[in-house]
C-alpha cells in the first residue's frame, strides 16, 4: 500500500508543475525513444531468431557467409553443391532433418495461366522438399512443398509468398492449385506460406516463389545447377536430434567432405587435391538463419547504439540536474516532513519513486518516438525495399525500453534522493539553502562538463562520418553517371535459347537506339557497382601456373557488347576498345584494367599479351586494351584486376563445364544508355521497346545510373545522418542543461550579485562573471571529451574511408560549435543577472 501512496503523490507533485514534467518527460522520451529504436533494428537484424519452431535446435553446416555460385576450394566450407547435400543428409543420423536452400536468389518470370498480361519478374529460392518441415512452417493455404515435390518427374509445384498474395493477388483462394506459367514452363501453386515466414534469412524483398530444388534444371536450362556436381550453391541447415553431439558431427561432416573431394564426382583436378586435406567444416547455430545482413550491418548499429547510449546519458544527466534543482527548491519541504518524523529512508523512497515514476512516463512518451524513429531509420536503411522488419515494437523491445526507463529512474534519482537524505532540518527552517558561495551547485556543474564533454564526442563522430561519406561519393570511380541509364532485363525468362541472344540483343539496341534522345546503348553481364561479381583465376601465357591455393590470383570479369565503354564513360587508356569487328569467328580478345597490367606483367605492358581462366587452354584471350581502373563493388572495396570480354565470343574450351559457363555468361541481362538530355517518358518507351519483341521479356528495374551509384550509400548514409541527429541532440539537451544551471545559479546568487553591483560592479563585470563561471564549466568538458573523442574515432575506424580517426580541422569546428552553443545559452541568464537593480536584490529571500 505504502508504495501505490508514494505513487500517487509523485503524480500529484507533477500534476502541480506542468512545466517541469513537460520538460523532463519529453527530454526522456527522445533519449529513450532513440536508444529503443536502434535497438529494434538490433533486436531484429542481429538477436532475433527466425520465426520457426524452436530455433534453437537448428545448426546451420558452417559458419560463414558466402554467395552465389562457388567453384573449387572453399578452405572454410560453408556452400555445397546438391552431390554433397545428399552425402550429408543420407550419411549423418545427428539431424533428424538437413534441408537445403539456394544461397543466392533468382528471378523468374511468372503470369497466372489464363491472363493476358506479360509476364512480371519475382524473386525466388530453390528449397529441398523438407524445407518447410525442417523449419516447422505450415502453410498458410493449401499445403506445403514436400519431399514428393522434390524428385525429377514430379508434377512441377511451387508455394507462393503470403505478402505476393496478399498485395498482387489481393488473397485470391483461387489461386492456390493454380497454373502459373514460369519461365515458360507450368507450374501449379500447392500452397501460400504463413504471414510471419519470410524464408531463412532477413533480406529486402524476400522471395516470392519457392520452388523445389528438382526443378531448378527445368526453370533454368542453361545453367542446371542441380546437375554440376562441383559447383556449390546451397546452404544447409539441419534439425538435431535430442542429445547429439554437435562436435562428432561437425568432424564427421568434415570426413565425409573431404571423401567427396576425392571421388571423381567431386571433378578435382589433381593438382588441387594436396588442399583436400587443408579444407575444414564447422557447424554453428542456426537459429538466425543465413545471417549477410547482420555481416552487412552489424559495425554500423553497434556504433549507433553506442552513439544512442551517449545520448540516452545526456537526458540523464539533464533530467538529473531538474531534478537537482527540485530537490533544492523543496529543501524546507523536506526539512519540515523531517522535522515531523519522517525518517530519511522513507524520504530517499520517496525521492526515487518519484525519479522512476518520471522515467516511466518518459519511457511510455518514448515508445512513441521509438516508432517514429524505427520508421525514419527503416527509411533511411533500406530506401524502396521491403524488409520484414517491422517498426512497431515487439514484446522484446517493450521490455527493452521498460528496462532503459527503469535504469534511468535509478541514475538521475541518485543525487537527488542523496541531497534529501542530508537535508537538515534546522539549517533548512532557518534559510540555510540561501547561497553565495562558488561551491554551491557543484554536484549540477559536473552533469553540465559530462553533457559537453558526451556532446563534443557525437559530434566529432558526425563530422568525421560525414567527411568519410562526402569522401566515399566523390571518388573517382572510373565511369560517368550523367544523363546515363540502367535497364535490366532477362531473356531467360522469356525462353531465350543462347543461340537466339544475338539477333534478341541486335533487335532491342535497334529499337532502343530509335527512341528520339538516345544517343548510344550497350550490353553487359553487369553494370558497375550493382551489387554483382564474376571472378575466375588468371594464368598468364608463357609464366609458370602458381601453386594450387594461391590467394589472391585471379580476376573479375564481364562480358560485354561493343560501344560499353563510350556508353558508361570509361576511358581506354591504351590500345582499343572491343569493336563490332570482335566476332564470334575472330580472335578472341580481351580489355585489361590497369590493375591488371600491373600486377600480371612486370613490365606494366599487356597489349599482345596473353592470358586464360584455365590451366588447361593456356592464352586464350589476347589483351588488345587497358581501361583505366573502375570500381564494379563497394564503394570502399579496394581496386581488383579486372577484364573485359566481347559478347558472342568463345574460348573454345571442349568441357562441357566450360561451354555451360560460357552459355550463362552470354545472357547479358543489363542494358546502359546514354542519352542527350532529359528524355520525357523515357520508362515507359523502353518498356514498350522490349515488349514489342517480345511481351514475355520483362523489364526487371530500371534507374538512371546515378541512382544505382547512389545505393551503395545507403548504409553510410544512414549512420552519418543518424549520428548527425544524435549529435544535434545532444548540443540541444547540453545547452538547456547548461542554461538550466546558469539560470539557477544567477537566480540563487541575486543577492551576491547586489551586493557586488552596490560595491561598485558594473553591468560587464557581472556579465563576464556569469559568463566565466559557464565557460569553465564547457572548458573542463571539453578537456575531458577531447581524449575521449580520440577513442571513439580510433574505435570507428572501420567506418571511416579517406578521414583519420583524430582530424584536428573537425575537432576544431566541433569545438567552435560547441562553444557557439554554450554562449546562446549562457548569454541569457548572464544579461538577466546584469539588469538586476541592487535595491530589489538585496530585499530577495
Amino acid at each position: 500500500m505504502q508504495f501505490w501512496e508514494d505513487i500517487r503523490y509523485a503524480l500529484r507533485q507533477f500534476a502541480k508543475s506542468p512545466g517541469f514534467t513537460v520538460t523532463a518527460v519529453l527530454t526522456l522520451a527522445l533519449g529513450i525513444g532513440a536508444t529503443t529504436s536502434i535497438f529494434t533494428l538490433v533486436h531484429a537484424v542481429l538477436l532475433k531468431s527466425l520465426p520457426v519452431v524452436k530455433p534453437e535446435d537448428l545448426y546451420r553446416v558452417g559458419d560463414r557467409e558466402n554467395c552465389c555460385v562457388n567453384g573449387g576450394m572453399q578452405d572454410n566450407w560453408s556452400l555445397f553443391s546438391y552431390e554433397q547435400y545428399r552425402e550429408f543428409r543420407d550419411h549423418t543420423p545427428g539431424f533428424a532433418e538437413l534441408a537445403a536452400f539456394q544461397s543466392g536468389r533468382d528471378l523468374v518470370g511468372a503470369r497466372r495461366v489464363g491472363s493476358n498480361k506479360p509476364a512480371e519478374s519475382f524473386k525466388s529460392e530453390y528449397v529441398s522438399g523438407n524445407y518447410f518441415a525442417t523449419f516447422g512452417i505450415p502453410a498458410y493455404a493449401g499445403r506445403t512443398l514436400t519431399l514428393q515435390d522434390d524428385v525429377k518427374g514430379a508434377p512441377p509445384a511451387a508455394m507462393m509468398s503470403f505478402r505476393t498474395w496478399q498485395q498482387k493477388f489481393g488473397q485470391d483462394p483461387t489461386v492456390v492449385g493454380a497454373g502459373f506459367m514460369v519461365n515458360g514452363n507450368a507450374f501449379t501453386v500447392v500452397g501460400i506460406t504463413p504471414p510471419g515466414f519470410y524464408g531463412d534469412r532477413i533480406e529486402g524483398n524476400p522471395p516470392t516463389f519457392f520452388f523445389p530444388l528438382s526443378v531448378e534444371p527445368v526453370v533454368s536450362p542453361t545453367r542446371a545447377l542441380m546437375n554440376e556436381p562441383s559447383l556449390d550453391w546451397l546452404d544447409l541447415i539441419g534439425r538435431v536430434r535430442p542429445g547429439a553431439n554437435i562436435q562428432g558431427m561437425a568432424s564427421q561432416l568434415q570426413l565425409e567432405l573431404r571423401q567427396f573431394l576425392l571421388s571423381p564426382l567431386s571433378k578435382v583436378e589433381e593438382r588441387d587435391k594436396p588442399l583436400v586435406a587443408k579444407q575444414t567444416l564447422h557447424l554453428s547455430h542456426g537459429g538466425n538463419g543465413v545471417q549477410m545482413m547482420r555481416d552487412a550491418y552489424q559495425d554500423g548499429l553497434r556504433l549507433l547504439m553506442w552513439i544512442s547510449a551517449f545520448v540516452l546519458l545526456i537526458a540523464c544527466a539533464n533530467i538529473a540536474n531538474l531534478m537537482l534543482v527540485r530537490a533544492i527548491t523543496r529543501q524546507q519541504q523536506t526539512s519540515i516532513q523531517s522535522a515531523l518524523g519522517a525518517s530519511r529512508a522513507r524520504l530517499m523512497r520517496q525521492a526515487f519513486t518519484e525519479s522512476v515514476v518520471l522515467a516511466a512516463i518518459g519511457g511510455i512518451a518514448g515508445i512513441g518516438f521509438a516508432y517514429l524513429g524505427t520508421r525514419l531509420i527503416l527509411h533511411l536503411a533500406f530506401q524502396k525495399s521491403f524488409v520484414p522488419i517491422g517498426a512497431s515494437p515487439s514484446w522484446t523491445v517493450l521490455g527493452f525500453a521498460f528496462a532503459v526507463s527503469l535504469l534511468t529512474g535509478v541514475l538521475f534519482g541518485v543525487a537527488p534522493a542523496w541531497m534529501t537524505a542530508r537535508a537538515n532540518p534546522v539549517e533548512a527552517l532557518r534559510g540555510a539553502n540561501r547561497s553565495t558561495g562558488k561551491a554551491s551547485g557543484w554536484g549540477q556543474k559536473s552533469l553540465v562538463i559530462i553533457q559537453a564533454g558526451l556532446s563534443l564526442v557525437l559530434l566529432c563522430a558526425a563530422g568525421l562520418l560525414t567527411r568519410s561519406l562526402s569522401n566515399l561519393e566523390s571518388q573517382d570511380f572510373g565511369f560517368k553517371t550523367a544523363n546515363r541509364y540502367i535497364l535490366h532485363i532477362d531473356p531467360q525468362m522469356a525462353g531465350y535459347k543462347p543461340e537466339q541472344l544475338e539477333a534478341l540483343y541486335r533487335q532491342l539496341h535497334e529499337n532502343i537506339l530509335a527512341i528520339p534522345g538516345i544517343q548510344k546503348v550497350s550490353f553487359s553481364l553487369y553494370s558497375p557497382m550493382e551489387g554483382n561479381n564474376w571472378g575466375e583465376g588468371v594464368f598468364i601465357a608463357g609464366e609458370p601456373a602458381p601453386p594450387p591455393g594461391t590467394p589472391d590470383h585471379g580476376a573479375s570479369w564481364v562480358r560485354i557488347s561493343p560501344g560499353y565503354f563510350d556508353t558508361v564513360g570509361t576511358r581506354i587508356v591504351k590500345g582499343r576498345a572491343i569493336t563490332d569487328q570482335d566476332t564470334p569467328t575472330t580472335l578472341t580478345v580481351a580489355v585489361v584494367n590497369r590493375y591488371f597490367e600491373k600486377k600480371y606483367f612486370k613490365d606494366g605492358q599487356a597489349i599482345g599479351k596473353h592470358f586464360s581462366d584455365d590451366l588447361k587452354h593456356p592464352g586464350v584471350f589476347e589483351i588488345v586494351g587497358v581501361t583505366e581502373d573502375t570500381n564494379y563493388w563497394e564503394p570502399n572495396s579496394k581496386m581488383r584486376p579486372m577484364y573485359f570480354l566481347a559478347q558472342g565470343q568463345s574460348a573454345h574450351n571442349p568441357d562441357p563445364r566450360y561451354l555451360q559457363f560460357e552459355n550463362v555468361s552470354s545472357y547479358l541481362s543489363s542494358i546502359e544508355i546514354l542519352t542527350r538530355g532529359q528524355v520525357p517518358g523515357l520508362e515507359q518507351q523502353l518498356r514498350r521497346a522490349a515488349s514489342q519483341i517480345n511481351p514475355d521479356l520483362a523489364v526487371i528495374d530500371f534507374q538512371s545510373f546515378a541512382d544505382q551509384v547512389q545505393g551503395n550509400f545507403t548504409q553510410q548514409t544512414m549512420i552519418a545522418k543518424l549520428t548527425s541527429l544524435f549529435g544535434l541532440l545532444a548540443l540541444v539537451l547540453a545547452s538547456i542543461g547548461l542554461y538550466g544551471v546558469t539560470a539557477y545559479s544567477v537566480e540563487r546568487r541575486t543577492s551576491e550579485i547586489g551586493i557586488r553591483m552596490a560595491l561598485g560592479a558594473d553591468r560587464s563585470s557581472v556579465l563576464r562573471l556569469v559568463l566565466r563561471g559557464a565557460f569553465l564549466q564547457v572548458a573542463i568538458g571539453l578537456a575531458l571529451g577531447i581524449p575521449v573523442t580520440i577513442l571513439g574515432g580510433q574505435a570507428m575506424a572501420n567506418q571511416l574511408f579517406g578521414v583519420k580517426p583524430y582530424d584536428p580541422a573537425i575537432l576544431v569546428i566541433t569545438t567552435i560549435v560547441l562553444g557557439i552553443a554554450a554562449f546562446i545559452a549562457s548569454v541569457i541568464p548572464a544579461r538577466r543577472a546584469s539588469t538586476v537593480e541592487p535595491m530589489q536584490a538585496l530585499r530577495t529571500e
